[in-house]
């Protein structure tokens, strides 16, 4: 079967130029890019004034996080013009090991988007976390054997390396003699100890959040990815690397990024867009995030218009606002004027779907849970900034007199982190400033990496509602306050995805982020809404600088040591 689109404008990305030129399709590959005749095709559709440029890949990309299903998200991504993603499962390995990876697997299969895995490197994320599973060194090889299986997910114990754990080492060690790709992730690392992190072959890294140190990864060998999610935007503080000669070694990743966000907004398609607004090629932007992203991955024959690749290509009705008309997966239109063709869902087998579900085991909690008897005055409060994941150590006074240290005033709210897996018991308490609610509390299964039960309020009444409510649905992210729960996204998958259609989780998504701004969660200089839910997702990260917190109390990320929260 040929199919020809005739009479249109290809984005050559191998010299950034526009140039006029049919394309010819056999089966899943382009055979000519050059001008034809109707006889050379059996199907020829004319696209005249349109533009045909290769789909986009993201090259980094946490399905759990958005809270769908694979073939949910893939409904989405298709029609902002991704035909592929390459994917880290570590979300639903954290709580369900290797048989949520396979569950990943299964769930992704003959999509009309192709879903690349990266195996999960850090389950756990590191020694103190308390999860699901573990997954060694050994555990992993098999799961090399899948062909969508691209390589080694982001290395985040970057101190493991650095201090020598034998099974960290062992698991990059395995990718590199079996010539398969590790993607890093070692935020703020600089100097020898960079290098040191470098020589066990990481490939890339998607934690730049200044152009410093972007450039440093640049210049050490790493392929930048320049990441723009949903709490993570580091867009504007890399823009200059959409310029020469450092756009050749970047690509385009969301990471992160909420439903709502992704159906408002859209895909890479939206970072494309948003740098052209910013005043960068949109040809350079596409070409970031195809060919470049191909090769980054090295995937051949995919990424470009162009005789022998892969036939994933978008038709465009607009260049400059990357306008998506039809879209094309493995040569077959997937896409039709903005609606999608044919799409059949996965099935999946009984038994990894009862690997994933019911993953709560935990007592019921009080309020009493939540108490902090005071010690001083003084405490360690984790700040966090608007759109990073990175988190500050900030010291100062509480009046433990009042709402046991909580100042809503000066922003200063209750945290625990709860272990959700196993029944311990541990429940780590603390202080966060930058969420800005005013009232209530919120609670959510996603906390990275872990998952375990998170909790962020004004008082505690409302912290064991919130909590309890969680527990009881098997995941999912709650807000309440007075005592009555307000707006409620279940995810029982995991603790992290939906099993309902996108439309119904975009609206419980949307309903969390109002209330919240009811709540007195405030916009940022520009109306942006600063996003409390994920900024609280990854509170409990251990592999992000500087102060975290864990089911056992607060953790400094360097030197991977407990803090006590007060100070002397």
């Amino acid at each position: 079967m040929r199919t020809l689109l005739k009479n249109g404008r290809v984005v050559n990305v191998f010299i950034d130029k526009v140039e006029d030129a049919d394309v010819l399709i056999q089966d899943n590959k382009i055979i000519g890019v050059d001008k034809y005749s109707d006889v050379d095709a059996d199907n020829v559709i004319d696209i005249t004034g349109k533009f045909v440029c290769p789909s986009f890949i993201d090259g980094h990309i946490h399905i759990e996080s958005t809270n769908m299903m694979p073939s949910e998200l893939a409904k989405i991504c298709i029609k902002h013009g991704s035909a592929a993603i390459v994917a880290d499962p570590h979300e639903i390995a954290n709580v369900s090991g290797a048989k949520g990876i396979l569950f990943m697997l299964e769930a992704s299969k003959n999509l009309p988007m192709t879903v690349y895995i990266m195996l999960p490197s850090c389950v756990p994320a590191t020694p103190l976390d308390e999860n699901g599973a573990v997954l060694t060194s050994e555990d992993l090889k098999p799961l090399y054997q899948h062909p969508r299986v691209l390589g080694l997910a982001e290395m985040m114990n970057y101190p493991g390396l650095l201090f020598g754990d034998k099974d960290t080492i062992a698991k990059c060690e395995y990718a590199s003699e079996n010539n398969k790709i590790i993607n890093g992730h070692a935020p703020l690392l600089s100097g020898k100890s960079l290098d040191k992190y470098l020589s066990y072959g990481i490939n890339d890294d998607h934690e730049s959040t200044s152009l410093p140190e972007a450039m440093e990864k640049l210049k050490k060998g790493q392929w930048v990815m320049i990441r723009q999610g949903t709490c993570a935007k580091n867009l504007e503080a890399l823009l200059p690397l959409f310029d020469e000669p450092f756009n050749r070694r970047c690509i385009l990743v969301t990471d992160d990024k909420q439903p709502a966000d992704l159906m408002e907004v859209g895909h890479i398609d939206s970072i494309i867009r948003y740098a052209s607004e910013l005043g960068k090629s949109v040809v350079v932007g596409i070409r970031m995030a195809t060919l470049q992203a191909a090769q980054c991955f090295g995937l051949k024959y995919q990424g470009a218009i162009a005789p022998g690749y892969l036939a994933n290509l978008i038709v465009l009705d607009d260049l400059n606002d990357v306008r998506i008309r039809d879209v094309y997966h493995e040569g077959k239109r997937v896409v039709r004027n903005g609606v999608i063709e044919d799409f059949k869902v996965p099935e999946i087998s009984q038994e990894l779907w009862d690997a994933v579900q019911n993953t709560f085991h935990m007592k019921e909690l009080s309020a009493a849970d939540f108490h902090v008897e005071p010690q001083n005055k003084q405490v360690r409060v984790i700040k966090v900034e608007p759109y990073q994941v990175v988190t500050e150590e900030w010291i100062t006074d509480l009046d433990f007199s009042k709402n046991n240290g909580i100042d809503l005033d000066r922003d200063i709210l209750k945290l625990a982190v709860c272990e959700r897996h196993n029944n311990t018991g541990h429940i780590g308490l603390g202080y966060i400033n930058g969420i800005t609610l005013k009232k209530g509390a919120i609670a959510a299964s996603i906390a990275h990496d872990s998952h375990n039960l998170i909790i962020i309020g004004t008082n505690e009444e409302d912290m064991a509602l919130a909590g309890n409510h969680i527990r009881e649905t098997q995941g999912g992210t709650c807000i309440v306050a007075d005592g009555k729960i307000l707006a409620d996204m279940p995810l029982p998958i995991g603790g992290l995805m939906s099993d309902v259609p996108i439309d119904t989780l975009v609206a419980q998504n949307k309903a969390l982020r109002q209330c919240a701004m009811e709540l007195g969660v405030k916009t940022d200089k520009d109306n942006l809404y600063v996003e409390p839910f994920m900024s609280m997702y990854f509170v409990s990260l251990s592999v992000i600088p500087n102060i975290k917190m864990l089911t056992y109390g607060l953790i400094d990320v360097d030197s991977q040591k407990l803090l006590p929260l007060f100070v002397d």
